[in-house]
């Protein structure tokens, strides 16, 4: 990836200065020839203003004198300078030795400027054997052509020049991208250091690290996919953890009822000719154990279920819910003896799973009821506070100490004196809990000022109360 973003961006900046710098070249380079031949052309203007007066004279005497001037030129120049006269014949040159008297008249920029009008441009010479750049200006004495001052450059010496003056923008272009390339690289670390951290704590947790956690830097999106997976991979990695417990647990809590199942089954064998009765009543005890068993393998299929699972949240009648329970309950409740009875004085309205509710107060109903003594009560109280509604279940049993009321929702946990009843698999709470997670509830147990238990469900409350 690092490469190919390096590619991309360097790409890029390479693609935008040929688009910029190719046009801008050739615009600045025939900006620069137009300079060139302007210079050219205001220097033959110049020697033609000197060799003015100068062609009055005859002979050697004016090859002498304007060979003079252009030698001045020469020095400072590598241009070519001719002096033409009237008639088109060489009047001096810049080069030695010159054919003065040879006719000029052919040459097209000559006739031009005899005529009187200035003439520049490139053309083919025979005699160079390359392209010319030339200027010629007439020498004027009023109206009078005396003459015409051409000034030639071979094409590549104005072309070298143009040249040296682009190599600017040429340089430019390659600090550019060189900048580019820099750029790229710590750009391209930058994104990749990131994913590539990302990737090796993908690995790890593939190869069963599941406290691998991946670190939480470089651009915006990939701090979000490094928060993403970590989230993950904590939920993951619980979820996981969860379950080892979970089949840790479940193999510890069934041997024990698997056990006695089979010992009883065989004692019934043994006695079931020399004393069948006997026999008889280990084999409603395997019956028993086997019941207990179902039980206790439905109660771990039902906390299996609820771990990790995400309920659908709706809106909720609290007061319709209690009461449904209530009265679902009050009948057990009178063959117990003990008074079950509600106080919802407001219809408050939460926000969670109906299902869930129901479930967690009938788990908390159940176990009141278990550990209530004839004639005492169970009652169900719902207090509204500002952002949640508290739907309570106490009872005057023995209660439980703050250590216990703390591992009560601990899986197969048990008090002392349940731990005594065969009844019970010690998975209620913990199936409470992990319903309230997948509701967004919040459960704990308190001390009850009656002495016993105050089981809570706090239902997040809506905002605004339905009528």
């Amino acid at each position: 990836m690092k490469n190919r973003v390096l590619a991309v961006m360097v790409g890029l900046v390479v693609i935008v200065l040929i688009a910029h710098d190719v046009p801008l070249s050739a615009h600045l380079a025939q900006i620069e020839r137009d300079r060139l031949t302007t210079t050219i052309q205001r220097d033959a203007f110049t020697i033609g203003g000197r060799v003015t007066p100068l062609m009055s004279l005859v002979g050697s005497a004016r090859t002498l004198a304007i060979a003079a001037v252009l030698g001045d030129y020469s020095a400072r120049s590598d241009g070519t300078v001719v002096v033409i006269d009237s008639n088109g014949y060489l009047a001096a040159s810049s080069e030695q030795p010159a054919a003065v008297g040879e006719d000029y008249a052919g040459r097209p920029e000559i006739v031009t400027a005899l005529l009187g009008t200035p003439a520049s441009g490139t053309r083919l010479s025979n005699t160079l054997g390359g392209d010319l750049v030339y200027v010629a200006v007439p020498v004027l004495s009023g109206r009078d052509v005396l003459g015409v001052v051409r000034i030639t450059y071979p094409k590549s010496v104005l072309d070298s020049r143009v040249n040296q003056n682009l190599r600017g923008i040429l340089f430019t272009a390659a600090i550019s991208v060189a900048m580019a390339v820099i750029v790229a690289l710590l750009f391209a670390r930058f994104v990749t250091r990131s994913l590539d951290d990302l990737r090796r704590t993908t690995e790890k947790f593939a190869d069963g690290d599941l406290k691998a956690n991946a670190q939480e830097f470089g651009p915006p999106e990939t701090r979000k996919l490094a928060s993403s997976f970590n989230r993950m991979a904590k939920r993951l990695g619980g979820m996981i953890d969860q379950q080892r417990s979970f089949a840790g647990d479940a193999s510890h809590q069934l041997r024990t009822p698997l056990t006695a199942l089979r010992l009883r089954l065989e004692q019934a064998i043994d006695l079931v000719e020399s004393d069948p009765s006997e026999a008889q009543n280990h084999l409603e005890e395997a019956l028993s154990e086997a019941e207990r068993l179902s039980y206790l393998v439905e109660q771990l299929l039902q906390l299996a279920r609820a771990e990790g699972l995400m309920l659908p949240i709706q809106d909720l009648e609290i007061k319709e819910l209690v009461t449904e329970r209530v009265e679902q309950w009050t009948s057990l409740a009178e063959e117990r003896g003990v008074s079950l009875i509600s106080d919802v004085s407001a219809n408050e309205h939460g926000r969670g799973n109906a299902m869930a509710l129901s479930e967690i107060l009938d788990n908390y109903i159940d176990n009141a009821l278990e550990v209530s003594p004839t004639g005492s009560t169970v009652q169900v109280t719902v207090n509204a506070h500002e952002d949640f509604v508290d739907l309570v279940v106490g009872d005057e049993g023995p209660g439980l100490s703050d250590e216990q009321r703390l591992r009560a929702f601990d899986r197969f946990w048990r008090s002392d004196e349940q731990s005594n009843r065969r009844s019970g698999s010690g998975l209620g709470l913990a199936i409470v809990s992990q319903l309230a997670n997948a509701s967004g509830y919040r459960v704990e147990l308190r001390k009850s000022t009656h002495g016993g238990i105050d089981a809570v469900v706090s239902v997040p409350r809506t905002t605004t109360n339905h009528s």
